[in-house]
């Protein structure tokens, strides 16, 4: 069984971490069904899965891990940009651009999440990555959304429609990227900025219907 520990050691710590980054490489490479404790202590260097088992109670709680490494470094990378900006639609806009520019910079993360995302069950049949992780970001969503609402800036809309709505857009488009269908993620990008703009900002906002100029927020 695996040992708990409030605070884990530094010894502890860096093994974990070991087993998380060759469990992605794993997962990426193989599927999520195609990788074992074996092939993932093969990919780490470690000599037996003993070792796994010893920091992860099983597979589902070595997903968790992952999901949690993977969804805190895109939380890294995208959190000092997204609060730079001073009004509400440049922190929606920023989501955006530095979301996609994550997914698109971190390919092999991009795949293991989607093998965790397909194939990975709660004991109850359940998608792991949704159960664990969908509601909290969709709820961020909201808040950004009632906030801008409430300081004049966005329009009347449902702000958990809006939420899952673009949620489900960057995720698609991560998808289609992966599967190389999104030859070109930076347009892709662009166009969403300009889609969601139009739906978000009031009407009589002059950023309303201009095309996004990337180059703008250089």
């Amino acid at each position: 069984m695996r040992v708990t520990s409030d605070v884990p050691s530094p010894a502890a710590a860096a093994r974990r971490a070991q087993i998380v980054s060759a469990a992605i490489d794993t997962i990426a490479e193989y599927g999520y069904m195609g990788s074992s404790f074996a092939k993932i202590a093969k990919t780490a260097g470690i000599s037996s899965t003993r070792l796994i088992s010893y920091h992860f109670d099983n597979k589902n709680d070595l997903m968790l891990a992952v999901i949690d490494h993977i969804i805190t470094a895109a939380e890294e990378y995208m959190n000092p940009r997204i609060m730079a900006e001073s009004d509400y639609w440049a922190r929606i806009s920023t989501y955006i651009r530095s979301n996609m520019e994550y997914l698109v910079e971190h390919t092999v993360q991009l795949r293991a999440l989607l093998e965790i995302n397909y194939n990975a069950q709660t004991p109850d049949g359940e998608p792991l990555l949704t159960t664990a992780y969908a509601d909290p970001a969709v709820e961020t969503l909201e808040q950004v959304l009632r906030a801008g609402q409430a300081a004049g800036e966005f329009a009347d809309f449902d702000v958990h429609v809006m939420a899952v709505t673009l949620r489900a857009a960057i995720d698609t488009a991560g998808i289609r990227y992966a599967n190389g269908l999104e030859p070109d993620p930076a347009a892709y990008t662009h166009r969403l900025v300009e889609l969601f703009g139009r739906s978000m900002l009031r009407r009589d906002d002059p950023r309303n219907g201009e095309p996004f100029n990337p180059e703008a927020r250089q």
